[in-house]
C-alpha cells in the first residue's frame, strides 16, 4: 500500500487553513495506516492459533476408536463397569 504524504511546510500559520487541514489529514492517514497494519498482524496471529487448534483437534480425533468399534469410549480414564443382563430387569420406582 502506497501512502501519499502531501508536502506541507513546517512553518504553518493560521493564515493557511488548507495547509493546516492537509497536515491534520496526513496525521490521521498515518494513524489509520498504523491501525490497519496492527489489524493485519492480529489476524495473522489468530489464523496461526486457529490452525494450531485444528491440528490438535485432528490429532485427538485420530486417536478415537472407529464407529464400528463396539467398545465404550473412556475419555475420562475412569473405570467403567459394563451392565449385566440382570441390571436391565431391575424394577424402577417412579
Amino acid at each position: 500500500m502506497t501512502e501519499h504524504t502531501p508536502h506541507v511546510p513546517s512553518d504553518l500559520t493560521e493564515s493557511d487553513p488548507i495547509a493546516i487541514s492537509l497536515q491534520r489529514l496526513s496525521k490521521k492517514i498515518q494513524l489509520i495506516s498504523d491501525a490497519v497494519k496492527a489489524l493485519h498482524q492480529d489476524r495473522n496471529q489468530l489464523e496461526i492459533k486457529i490452525e494450531d487448534a485444528q491440528k490438535r483437534i485432528q490429532h485427538i480425533l485420530s486417536r478415537l476408536p472407529e464407529q464400528s468399534d463396539g467398545r465404550q469410549l473412556n475419555l475420562l480414564g475412569e473405570v467403567i463397569t459394563t451392565p449385566t443382563p440382570e441390571d436391565d430387569n431391575e424394577p424402577t420406582t417412579h
